[in-house]
């Protein structure tokens, strides 16, 4: 298996919208392309079934 120690980029097209998947050791962030916030999921918050909780909280303070 390899070790994830460095993040892990990679573009995805939804609903024609390109956006930007970032994948390392704390967790993942989806970015829409071109911006700085996005959602954010931490792999404990996974582990915990906090995910959807976590994913609800940062969706509502998004503008």
């Amino acid at each position: 298996m390899t070790r994830l120690d460095r993040p892990l980029r990679r573009e995805l097209l939804i609903s024609k919208t390109l956006y930007t998947l970032t994948i390392d050791q704390t967790g993942l962030k989806l970015v829409e392309k071109g911006h700085r916030k996005g959602i954010t999921l931490r792999w404990q918050d996974l582990l915990d079934g906090d995910a959807a909780i976590a994913a609800a909280l940062q969706a509502s303070l998004q503008p």
